[in-house]
């Protein structure tokens, strides 16, 4: 049981005292960095083996390579934690670049660990992966060897790695640096207040249209004073990556993505067919909507506006106790988890300004724990972040005692526990709805989500393709880019809506990301794996909860398709099993629509 009120702020001194002038977070720097030169040493003097007997070497590679993975991953995860908690730290970007250089350092020590990979013959590869310590690894260092035989050469691959930190990366930091910056003016109370991105994101979603047209307005209008710094680093970004393609000879942009998702170009693209052929009912919501509130056509900030009565707030401690109640009923250790989560402050709610904009789960592998950051202002849709953040940490938590190889889980199956979480929270409050009014409310809240993985995202990935396309002949202008967001945005919302969001590229932060290119379908295959998956949760009950860590578990070892046959007995590249994971929002819409019949506005 919760011991309620929760504390809204993190505890980040569990990890490294003072913050940003921690001493402990300077040693740790000091000896991560000593220990990748030692890595760099051993591993340029370290033979391929080429007998399966001969492996002491590439054992002890193995154990510090994965011993600087963790080091490198808690500091990230410190780093990124004060860069979100504080915006005006004027040191965090400093930790951050020094970070960045010692990762980029790593990165090219591993340019020549892949060496030490590729120059072991094929057969005693084979023989190597049935050994320990690199059977319990096997799929992600087979995995390692194999992309690496279509790279660059390590030499090569490593200048690459270099020059990023002040370049790819770099840009990366400016757009962040920029939205560190941003201010937007609304009235509050009767006084004006210069709201954070977070914080003016947020008001975006009042009940009042006229107020929300007026705050939309604002926000494009404060995204156009930055639109020449965010078109800026969007080019470089993504100049930078096309250029490595290049020379690496990579003619799709979707290879490195595809590969870092462990996923096959079938299995993308039957996924966006799918649901391409069924956005009509849901353009069919789109536009009973719009008649529920009065309009000929919904306009973009119109789509995540609430029906009904939503002025009633729910608190962090009653959204927290809400989220532990439903999880307790599916995972009574998904509920544990959840729990200690809020009772150690390992969750950034706090509703305040400095903070950037958005929510993320990190983990801090090291100590074990993951934190969360997000603003909560009592919305249920900020109910719903919480939950799909703690998916995120379970997912983690249940990995812990893996080796850190075993744990470089793909974005993809990320999304797959964080939105199973939102899953089993939205159903439950639909179900225990008291009324038809209240059924209608929280429906249209959940298939808001849906519109969010179907067209929203598709909007992202078809911008994305679209831009890349046009950088390589160029750099592409603002106008361009803001055409290129219209466009995409008509055709993935089948036009169903009366005006757009031009400026949607400079405000969403996910493009600017330098971990992971294409920062987007890997959230629509999330939901629509975890629609499968939740399925299989409700047919099976509390039997269920085991298989469902042992698929969580997997994810570092397989690739999606493998993971899916092994755990669901379903094949990812044909179109039955995406058919059924939208069958599950459609049923939501025929509902909605059923319920909403007798209130359209004449």
């Amino acid at each position: 049981m919760l011991h309620l009120p929760l504390n809204q702020t993190w505890n980040l001194d569990t990890f490294f005292p003072g913050g940003s002038e921690s001493s402990a977070f300077a040693a740790h720097l000091k000896e991560l960095q000593a220990s990748i030169a030692a890595f760099q040493e051993q591993v340029r003097s370290t033979p391929s083996p080429q007998q399966a007997e001969d492996t002491d070497g590439l054992a002890k590679l193995v154990e510090l390579l994965q011993h600087n993975l963790k080091h490198i991953h808690e500091a990230d995860s410190f780093v990124g934690c004060l860069l979100a908690d504080n915006q005006k730290d004027k040191k965090a970007p400093v930790l951050n670049g020094q970070v960045k250089s010692l990762y980029a350092e790593h990165l090219s020590s591993l340019t020549h660990f892949d060496q030490v990979l590729t120059g072991i013959p094929d057969e005693v590869w084979s023989e190597i992966l049935q050994k320990e310590p690199f059977q319990a690894i096997a799929f992600p260092l087979h995995e390692r060897r194999a992309l690496a035989q279509e790279k660059l050469p390590p030499e090569q691959e490593a200048l690459i790695n270099d020059l990023a930190v002040d370049g790819y990366h770099g840009w990366g930091d400016l757009y962040n640096s920029t939205v560190g910056q941003f201010r937007m003016p609304v009235e509050v109370d009767g006084e004006t207040a210069q709201l954070s991105a977070g914080q003016a994101f947020n008001k975006l979603h009042t009940e009042n249209r006229e107020e929300r047209l007026e705050l939309f307005e604002k926000w494009e209008q404060a995204w156009t004073d930055k639109e020449d710094y965010c078109a800026e680093a969007l080019n470089h970004l993504a100049g930078f990556r096309l250029q490595v393609y290049k020379y690496r000879g990579w003619n799709s942009i979707h290879k490195e993505p595809l590969a870092i998702n462990r996923m096959e170009e079938k299995t993308l693209n039957v996924m966006w067919d799918v649901i391409d052929r069924n956005k009509a009912i849901f353009v069919d919501y789109l536009n009973r909507k719009a008649k529920l509130i009065g309009v000929e056509k919904l306009a973009w900030v119109d789509v995540d506006a609430p029906l009904g009565d939503s002025s009633k707030k729910i608190s962090y401690d009653e959204g927290a106790s809400l989220i532990i109640q439903q999880f307790e009923r599916f995972s009574p250790k998904l509920a544990a988890f959840s729990e200690q989560a809020f009772e150690n402050r390992w969750i950034e709610a706090e509703d305040r300004a400095g903070k950037r904009p958005g929510g993320f789960c990190t983990s801090f592998p090291i100590a074990g724990e993951t934190r969360i950051f997000m603003t909560y202002g009592g919305t249920l849709n900020n109910v719903s972040t919480l939950a799909h953040e703690l998916g995120h940490g379970y997912h983690q938590h249940v990995m812990t005692d893996m080796p850190a190889l075993a744990q470089e889980y793909a974005m993809n199956v990320a999304e797959t526990a964080s939105t199973f979480a939102e899953m089993i929270v939205a159903d439950a409050v639909v179900k225990s709805a008291s009324t038809d009014e209240e059924r209608m409310i929280l429906l249209e809240d959940k298939i808001q989500r849906a519109i969010a993985f179907f067209m929203n995202i598709h909007a992202r990935f078809i911008f994305e393709t679209n831009f890349y396309a046009e950088r390589r002949q160029g750099l592409v202008s603002v106008e361009r880019l803001n055409e290129l967001m219209v466009d995409a945005q008509k055709l993935a919302y089948k036009d169903a809506l009366s005006s757009y969001h031009p400026h949607f590229w400079a405000a969403k932060l996910h493009f600017y990301a330098t971990d992971v290119p294409f920062y987007n379908f890997p959230y629509t295959f999330g939901y629509m794996f975890s629609a499968g998956i939740y399925a299989r949760a409700v047919q099976e009950g509390a039997a269920f909860e085991d298989k469902y860590i042992s698929l969580l578990r997997d994810t570092g070892s397989m690739n999606v398709e493998e993971l899916a046959q092994k755990h669901l007995g379903v094949d990812l590249t044909e179109p039955d099993f995406w058919q059924s994971a939208v069958d599950m929002a459609v049923q939501d819409v025929k509902e909605f629509m059923r319920l909403t019949e007798d209130k359209v506005k004449v």
